[in-house]
């Protein structure tokens, strides 16, 4: 029987999730609008996503050891803080049409983004063990539901041409609501330890992972799917504006539809996961993926396009956490091996941002979508490497310090867990 207060503090995680998705596709809607008031380039607004990178990499890489010494309440109250203060400045730096402002936000966004999710990743890992029930897979399924009731409210508003500025504003205020109710909820002292001292002998005992030629093609699913995920997260609306001459609330719309394909494809993938093998999920993904993917870029119908991006969504949301899943049980030393596949993934959502910024500056951004193609292409072919393990042995427990390396953010939703099922 699971009491009041579990209860309570499992609703509150569930809450933060989903205010982070909110946060995120308000932002991701009103980039149209948000460009055309900064008066930049297609190359400049990339350097501008530049700073959700820089943040959201700073952040991950940081959290582990803040939860490790401060427990996961303070962390994700701070992060938590962070996301809402960034989403005024955003809103401030585009009615100031202050380039600069609005990447300093996205980059102090994505700092709380990524480090409050690790956060709430240990805390949701720690109610698992005192339910007994599955609860990480859900927060993850919040954080794509927050981000499609966002994105109809960013598309409702870019269609009413209410300014962004005061959308975000709103946002804020909506945020700090579901803060000040959720956090009460949260105990402290979860996530705190003292790390055991490792030997010199030990750690120069351990496989130089890098060397597994099977990890390597892992870490390039892993690559293609968050950069696909990244893709679409920084570009979509953009994409559909620009390369399909949708106005911008269609646009919007096209991304909500993007951000329900993930939701669903979350939400269903332990159904899949638990009838077929890693590979065969992996595989299907990155297909699905391509599939949608190539109808944007060389179908001239932009309805055809915009149906063709639920197949480009469906085909994201299982192939990052997956191959990761793969990745822990691919040899000995899984902290490792998942710490090695999720760095390759931060390099896709760190250079993927500005790279198809400056190729869309040249070329169009449906010719620069050829990067991903050629890249979602390549994790079909790689796909074996995922292996064909069930997800039915006991789950792997680890610390904060890995939930760190393991937890991907960008905005979109690829979100490992402290638990690995495998």
């Amino acid at each position: 029987m699971i009491d009041r207060a579990v209860r309570r503090r499992r609703r509150a995680l569930f809450l933060f999730f989903f205010l982070n998705g909110i946060a995120m596709s308000s932002w991701v809607t009103r980039t149209p609008d948000i460009r055309d008031h900064l008066g930049v380039t297609t190359g400049q607004m990339g350097l501008v996503l530049f700073g959700l990178s820089v943040g959201s990499m700073a952040g991950i890489l940081c959290s582990g050891h803040l939860v490790s010494r401060f427990g996961t309440r303070p962390v994700t109250a701070l992060a938590t803080v962070l996301v809402i203060a960034s989403v005024v400045v955003v809103g401030v730096g585009s009615a100031l049409t202050s380039a600069p402002l609005v990447t300093a936000g996205l980059c102090v966004f994505g700092t709380g983004i990524g480090s409050g999710e690790v956060a709430i990743n240990v805390d949701g890992a720690d109610v698992e063990r005192i339910t007994g029930s599955a609860v990480l897979p859900t927060l993850h399924g919040c954080f794509s539901l927050g981000t499609v009731i966002g994105g109809l409210a960013g598309m409702a508003a870019t269609a009413a041409s209410f300014p962004a500025h005061w959308h975000l504003a709103a946002v804020a205020v909506v945020a700090a609501a579901l803060f000040a109710y959720g956090i009460r909820a949260v105990p402290a002292g979860i996530g705190i330890r003292t790390a055991a001292p490792t030997s010199e002998a030990a750690r120069r005992s351990r496989p130089r992972v890098w060397r597994d030629r099977r990890l390597l093609l892992i870490g390039a699913i892993v690559l293609a799917m968050a950069l696909a995920e990244g893709a679409a997260n920084d570009w979509l609306p953009l994409l559909m504006v620009d390369g399909h001459g949708l106005d911008a609330a269609a646009g919007s719309l096209v991304y909500v539809g993007f951000a329900a394909a993930m939701t669903l494809g979350r939400f269903s993938g332990t159904f899949f996961l638990n009838r077929y093998s890693r590979a065969t999920v992996v595989r299907a993904s990155a297909i699905s993926g391509a599939v949608g993917l190539s109808l944007v870029i060389f179908s001239d119908n932009a309805v055809v396009a915009a149906g063709a991006v639920l197949f480009w969504g469906l085909g994201a949301s299982l192939g990052f956490p997956v191959a990761l899943s793969a990745a822990g049980d691919s040899g000995p030393d899984e902290t490792a091996r998942v710490s090695l596949v999720a760095t390759i993934g931060y390099v896709a959502f760190l250079v993927g941002p500005p790279a198809l910024g400056f190729l869309g500056d040249h070329y169009g951004l449906r010719p620069a979508m050829v990067v991903v193609l050629v890249f979602v292409a390549t994790a079909v072919i790689a796909a074996p490497a995922a292996g064909t393990r069930a997800r039915t042995s006991p789950p792997v427990r680890v610390g904060p310090e890995d939930v760190a390396a393991l937890h991907p953010q960008d905005p979109a939703g690829r979100r490992p867990s402290q638990t690995i099922e495998e």
